[in-house]
């Protein structure tokens, strides 16, 4: 079976069925200077999207948040509408923020985004309609649980040939990366073995390795369609025959 066709019915398969969570995989943090210290406020979000029948959820929100390192760019690419220094992006189901500051360590790291915040702005006021290009998830600091995410890819190259090397030569070292993650608490409500999507990253289930001080989730597969994207390309080559 082509690799691609089997992720594409993983994913068709698990569209409905898995609900959604927000965990930020390489965690930086922003502080929101002008909301109110030891504020916390509860923000709506939905458990499917795709499936209204999921119902939503209460996410806690407050000044400390963690969101992804590739969401920001300190000198944004063409079309990086994500955030960036002097920016604007929408927190999902929260509010607009904008970059006012970035911290760095003694060794040129970020370590820290400083920025402010509409309080006109949230998903569902009347504010919430100016528009921003970008929308990032999110999870709140104070709140967050750690989280072991095993991110498996393809152990052999796509393209791999027989070129008289032994196979363990060619095994792809990045075949299991592990990364110290941060989810919402909600996800504190499933059992082992339970499947959801982790929003714009990927399809996970929570591993039997789990225990009730160290939650363990393993990718089972990304976002990115190669599949429908193939179809496509033969759709577009066929019309043009």
């Amino acid at each position: 079976v082509d690799i691609a066709l089997l992720e594409f019915c993983i994913r068709e398969e698990l569209k409905m069925k898995a609900p959604r969570q927000m965990a930020v995989i390489n965690p930086v943090k922003v502080v929101i200077t002008n909301y109110p210290e030891g504020q916390t406020e509860m923000v709506t979000v939905e458990n499917n999207p795709e499936n209204e029948a999921m119902g939503t959820r209460e996410v806690p929100f407050g000044r400390e948040i963690y969101i992804e390192q590739e969401d920001f760019m300190e000198v944004p690419v063409k079309k990086f509408f994500r955030l960036a220094p002097g920016r604007e992006v929408r927190l999902r189901n929260a509010y607009i923020i904008r970059c006012e500051e970035v911290v760095k360590d003694e060794n040129g790291e970020i370590i820290e985004l400083k920025c402010t915040y509409d309080p006109d702005s949230k998903s569902g006021s009347p504010g919430s309609n100016r528009k921003v290009k970008g929308v990032v998830h999110w999870v709140e600091r104070h709140t967050a649980v750690p989280v072991e995410a095993r991110l498996y890819d393809y152990l052999f190259p796509e393209d791999d040939t027989d070129d008289g090397r032994d196979f363990v030569e060619k095994a792809n070292p990045d075949s299991l990366v592990v990364k110290q993650a941060v989810a919402e608490p909600a996800i504190l409500d499933y059992p082992v073995g339970t499947r959801f999507q982790f929003m714009r990253q990927g399809y996970f289930v929570i591993d039997p390795d789990t225990t009730e001080e160290h939650l363990v989730v393993n990718r089972i597969v990304g976002l990115r369609d190669t599949w429908a994207k193939l179809q496509k390309q033969k759709e577009k080559e066929k019309q043009a025959k």
